[in-house]
């Protein structure tokens, strides 16, 4: 735990309060509940996809190009409802860190109240997420037995900046996706109004990311922030990797082994992701956290 990041106290600044104070304004604003805002007994049109097709991991494929509208509608479903399913796992992870890093901390200030705001916004994101993908799959996915275990180690061990890089990066992750489809009318209106509702409150969750790895790596010896280079584009590759799981291409009626074989070598798919990551490796680069080993990690899963 040491190599990692001792744990501290957090030591809130008055920059950081400033930025927790908007934010929580945002939130008494802002805020949205899915629960409440959406018609879940309303039934699915059976031609709205989960996804924008283009967002598929297979778009733009040979397999992609064999299926049937009829199929390419499921794929996506079984896709994004991976792709939130997993998103509940490491949302979990970071509900946890949140709470340790705050576990002692400064209750009376912006940014314990802005912290525990963020959990409770997690907490309704992974029940929003829980709740769709029951209704548009009936089932949900997660990693496997091995990176569950890395999870757990990750969530036991992560402080500081380690823990809130992991955070923004997993964060931004997801955000790519429902960016791309939040808008698109052929996606399924639920889940455009659950991207929407998403992306409006990451928003929030990643800027206060970002003033916390600012705050933890201003004093952070060279040796310490190559380690937690390093440790957040490993946590990066494993979520990236894991988005979408072999059981959803088997589920959705595909052969799992040819999916992610075509998977591996799509180039579309990898554009796609490459191209809405350059602002989260713009900030890592502007931090000090995109040494050469972490770009080695960031490419072999196509963020750069």
């Amino acid at each position: 735990m040491t190599a990692i990041e001792t744990p501290t106290t957090s030591t809130p600044d008055r920059g950081t309060d400033e930025v927790s104070e908007r934010l929580l304004e945002s939130a008494a604003r802002l805020s949205r509940n899915a629960m409440t805002e959406i018609d879940w007994s309303q039934p699915m049109d059976p031609d709205h996809h989960g996804c924008s097709p283009e967002w598929s991991t297979l778009y733009g494929t040979d397999y992609w190009d064999e299926l049937t509208d009829a199929q390419r509608v499921a794929l996506t479903r079984h896709e994004f409802a991976s792709i939130m399913t997993v998103g509940i796992w490491f949302e979990m992870i970071l509900q946890e860190l949140v709470f340790r890093d705050q576990y002692l901390g400064a209750y009376h200030r912006p940014e314990f109240q802005f912290a525990l705001t963020e959990i409770a916004d997690e907490c309704r994101h992974s029940i929003m997420f829980a709740k769709a993908s029951e209704k548009m799959v009936g089932t949900s996915y997660r990693p496997g037995p091995a990176i569950g275990r890395l999870g757990r180690v990750f969530a036991h061990t992560a402080r500081g900046a380690v823990a809130y890089a992991g955070i923004l990066v997993a964060e931004e992750v997801l955000d790519v996706f429902q960016r791309g489809c939040m808008r698109d009318d052929r996606v399924l209106p639920f889940i455009r109004t659950i991207n929407e509702i998403h992306v409006l409150e990451e928003s929030r969750h990643m800027k206060y990311a970002r003033e916390q790895v600012r705050a933890s790596v201003a004093d952070m010896s060279p040796r310490k922030r190559a380690f937690c280079a390093l440790y957040t584009s490993l946590g990066a590759r494993e979520i990236v990797s894991n988005l979408v799981q072999p059981q959803a291409y088997a589920d959705a009626g595909l052969d799992p082994e040819r999916a992610l074989a075509e998977r591996r070598t799509n180039k579309h798919f990898h554009a796609m992701v490459r191209s809405n990551c350059t602002h989260l490796m713009e900030f890592l680069d502007e931090v000090g956290l995109l040494t050469p080993a972490a770009r080695r990690n960031y490419r072999r899963v196509h963020m750069i």
